[in-house]
Order: C-alpha cells, then structure tokens, then sequence
C-alpha cells in the first residue's frame, strides 16, 4: 500500500458487502457506514446468489446479510457462504422476531444478529464488535442463548414455534402477515404445491387441525413483531 507524503501509511478500512433486497435499505446503511474513518461499503447485493457472487469477487472482510431475501432467504445463504467461505465473517440484519431467528443465525453461521430498528450508533458499535472477532447480540437473546445452555438435557418443554424449520418460519410469518399461499409462493419462489406442504408440516408441529386454525394462530402470533417483507424501509440516519 502507497505511503502518505507525510510517511505514514494510511490504516486499513474495513471493507463490508451489504446484502439486502431494498435499495434504500443498502443506501441508507452505506452511508452511514461510509462516514465512518476504519469502515467502507466495497459492495452490494439483492439476492443470495448476489451475495456470493460479490462474496467470491469482492473478497469483503464483513458481509451484513438481512434475513429477509427474495428465493433463498438469508439463513440459508448464511449456510452457503459459512461452505464456501469458512473464514467469512458474517452479520445477519432483520425486521424479524429475535427470540426465533437470532439462534438460528448464530446456527447458520453468523456472528451476530442486530434489529434494523436499533439506533444508527448502536448498530455501528455492534459492527465494530463483530470485525474485532466478537459475538453480537441484544442481551435479551444472549441472556436466552445462556439459559437454553443451563436448561440442555432438561424436560423443560421446547417452543412448538421453534420446532419449525427456517423455510417453516418464513411461510409461518407470511401467513400471519395475511399474504394467499400464492404470494407466499412468489415470495419465496416456490410452487403453490410447495407452500401447501409447508402450511401441513406447520399444523402438525404445532398441534393445529386446520388451515384456520393454522391461519388464526399466526395472526396472533406475528403482530407488534413481524413488519411487512415488503414495507418500505427507513434509510438509517445518524
């Protein structure tokens, strides 16, 4: 790297891959990230195939992946990436429920999970801690990931919600945010035949015997907790 005329050789930014399917989002966030002196957005992308595309080419030193991903949501390009990139350093970014995803992140591989609703500052901070080799979380989800630990080997029973697979959840969510099995389909690019496997999987594990009962449940479930997929986003302001 080329020295400053003062002789100084400048420091090192690190460089960070923004993986989110709203533009605004990635605008927002990469300028706050951008003013920072040590940070610097080297990329973007839309989709998981995106993501790995730039991962491959752009070789970033932290990759910030929102959960929500048009196709292969972002838990399984957690997977993907954590394959193919073992040293990869990753940070899942969500609207979505932390008491259900933040585990499932950290299982997938990421090194923390922050909630786009948290303050520009804090979310730097927690950036910072991720790219100094840290784990970050709220301490709510910390305090939860410590006690399931103690509680390992228990007969305290399990969440039935949580009995769900990561493909589940996404279509549970959708349900709950009142969308017809055929957007949902589109949401995830599946088949309709697909997602109505889904929904019957989803009533076994949870006990339920029809599709309203299936449907009444994850109303209830998902308000106050699940914004739209596709609401449009706030760009992060410092």
């Amino acid at each position: 790297m080329a020295r400053s005329k003062t002789g100084v050789k400048p420091a090192t930014k690190t460089r960070i891959l923004l993986v989110d399917d709203h533009p605004l989002m990635r605008e927002g966030l990469g300028a706050r990230i951008n003013r920072e002196r040590d940070m610097t957005v080297c990329g973007e992308a839309g989709t998981a195939a995106e993501a790995l595309e730039a991962m491959e080419r752009l070789k970033p030193d932290l990759t910030i992946v929102d959960i929500s991903l048009p196709g292969r949501d972002g838990i399984e390009l957690l997977k993907d990436a954590r394959s193919r990139f073992p040293k990869a350093v990753l940070l899942a970014l969500s609207f979505h429920d932390e008491s259900l995803y933040a585990e499932r992140a950290l299982r997938a591989g990421a090194a923390g999970y922050l909630m786009k609703s948290m303050p520009p500052d804090q979310l730097i901070t927690a950036i910072r801690r991720v790219i100094a080799g840290e784990i970050a979380v709220s301490a709510a989800t910390a305090n939860r990931i410590l006690r399931n630990a103690s509680d390992a080997g228990t007969s305290q029973t399990q969440s039935k919600v949580s009995l769900l697979s990561d493909r589940e959840l996404e279509v549970f969510y959708l349900l709950g945010e009142g969308h017809q099995r055929e957007r949902i389909a589109t949401e995830l690019n599946l088949s309709v035949k697909t997602v109505d496997c889904h929904r019957t999987k989803i009533c076994q594990k949870l006990g339920l015997r029809t599709l309203a009962e299936l449907l009444q449940y994850a109303v209830q479930y998902a308000p106050g907790e699940i914004p739209s997929r596709r609401s449009p986003p706030k760009a992060a302001s410092r």
